[in-house]
C-alpha cells in the first residue's frame, strides 16, 4: 500500500500529536504514525509547567483539556522530619505550581481535535522500518513502516521523528547523539493518596536520596525516588523493606498506603536517567524533534513541556517550507537555530537543581 502526504510525523506523544493538530488546522496534509496501538500506554512525565499550559491556550485547547481532566497544583512542598520546612506558593498572577495531565486525557483532545480535519489521518501500530531517499545523500522523501503487519510505504516531502529517546528515525537517519548521565536513576511507583491528601509537590530526603511526591488527578501519588546511578541490579537483592520505611518516615501519612501498595521491587519502575544531545536535528526533507532530538531528566517536568513548545515553533516553519518547496538543510535547521540554545539552557539548569538539591534541607546541608 502506497500514501502521500506533505508531512508524515512518527511518534504520536505529545509533542508530535500537537504538531500534527497545527499543522492540519493550517490545511497541510498530515500522516501521524504510532507505533503503539492505543494512546493508553504507561508515561511518567505528564506535568505542564506554564510554557505547555500557554501554548494549549494559544490554541484553544486549553479548555478541552481541563474537561477531559486535570489537576492544577496548589504549591510545592519541602519536607524533614515529617513537616513542611519551605512552601512555594503560586505568583501573584499565577493560579497553580504546575498542572498533572495524564496522557490519555491530553491526547484524547489533540488527536481527537486533529481526527475532524479531512487532510489528517492518525495510523496506529506502525512501525518505521526505513527512510527513504532518492539517493544516498539525498533528502528524505518518505518512510517504509509495517502497519497492523503489512508492509506500507508513505511518500511526503518532510519526515518529522517525534518518536522519543530511543528515536528510530533518529537511528535510521544516522544522527549522532552524545549521552549525558545524571549520577542518578529512578524509580517510579504509584499508590492511591488518602483522604485529605492535597494536590501538591512535595520534596523529601530519604535515604540521602532525592524523594518526590506528585498528587496525580484521579486520586493518586507518584512517587519519584532517587538511587545512585546503576544500582539497582544490586539493590533488588536487598528487602523492600527499608525502602518502604523511610518513605513513610519521610510522609507519615502514608503509612497504610505504603504497607498495601510498596510491597516488592516490583511496585517500581526503573527509569535509566540520562540526557542526550544530538549533532544536528535537520536533514534535508527530515526533522527530529521533542525527546528525539534533546533528551532531558525528569527534574522540572521538563521535557513534556519542551516537546510541545518544538511543536509550536516548528508548525510555521514547516508551512513556510512547505509554501515555498524548499525542504532543503538550510530551510529546515531555521527550526534547530531557534530552539537548541533554550534546550541547552533547560539542560543546564537541570544540572543546577539536581546538585543544588540537598540545599533546601537545613539540617543536612553541609
Amino acid at each position: 500500500m502506497d500514501l502521500n502526504t506533505q508531512v508524515c510525523i512518527v511518534g504520536a506523544g505529545p509533542g508530535g500529536a500537537l504538531l500534527g493538530y497545527l499543522l492540519a488546522a493550517r490545511g497541510i496534509s498530515v500522516i501521524l504514525l504510532e507505533r503503539h496501538g492505543h494512546i493508553d500506554k504507561e508515561f511518567r512525565g505528564e506535568h505542564l509547567n506554564t510554557t505547555g499550559e500557554a501554548i494549549l491556550r494559544e490554541h484553544g485547547l486549553y479548555e478541552q483539556v481541563r474537561e477531559a481532566g486535570l489537576l492544577e497544583m496548589e504549591r510545592v512542598e519541602y519536607f524533614q522530619d515529617g513537616q513542611v520546612i519551605k512552601s512555594i506558593l503560586p505568583g501573584p498572577e499565577e493560579r497553580h505550581t504546575g498542572i498533572h495531565v495524564p496522557q490519555k486525557n491530553l491526547l484524547q483532545v489533540l488527536l481527537g481535535q486533529s481526527l475532524n480535519f479531512p487532510n489528517y489521518r492518525l495510523m496506529m501500530d506502525t512501525t518505521v522500518t526505513e527512510l527513504i531517499r532518492e539517493s544516498t545523500e539525498g533528502p528524505v522523501t518518505g518512510v517504509r513502516v509495517r502497519h497492523h503487519g503489512e508492509e506500507w510505504t508513505i511518500h511526503s516531502q518532510i519526515v518529522i521523528g517525534a518518536d522519543g529517546r530511543y528515536s528510530t528515525v533518529r537511528k535510521l537517519a544516522g544522527i549522532q547523539t552524545t549521552i549525558l548521565r545524571h549520577g542518578f536513576d529512578l524509580l517510579w511507583a504509584r499508590i492511591p493518596a488518602p483522604d485529605g491528601w492535597p494536590p501538591t509537590v512535595r520534596m523529601a530526603l530519604a535515604q540521602d536520596a532525592q524523594l518526590a511526591l506528585f498528587t496525580q488527578h484521579g486520586g493518586y501519588i507518584q512517587i519519584g525516588w532517587n538511587i545512585p546511578q546503576d544500582t539497582y541490579p544490586q539493590l533488588r537483592k536487598s528487602p523492600v523493606d527499608p525502602f518502604a520505611s523511610a518513605l513513610i518516615d519521610a510522609f507519615p501519612q502514608l503509612e497504610t498506603m505504603v504497607q498495601q501498595y510498596i510491597r516488592s521491587w516490583e511496585d517500581f519502575v526503573l527509569l535509566k536517567v540520562q540526557s542526550c544531545v544530538c549533532d544536528t536535528w535537520a536533514q534535508p526533507g527530515l526533522v527530529i524533534m521533542g525527546d528525539a532530538a534533546h533528551t532531558f531528566s525528569p527534574t522540572g517536568a521538563i521535557g513534556v513541556n519542551s516537546a510541545m513548545q518544538d511543536a509550536h515553533v516548528l508548525a510555521p516553519l514547516l508551512i513556510e517550507a512547505l509554501e515555498a518547496e524548499d525542504v532543503s538543510l538550510e530551510r529546515l535547521r531555521q527550526f534547530e537555530q531557534l530552539r537548541r540554545q533554550e534546550t541547552a539552557n533547560e539542560l543546564d539548569s537541570q544540572f543546577t537543581r539536581e546538585a543544588g538539591f540537598r540545599a533546601h534541607f537545613p539540617a543536612y546541608h553541609a
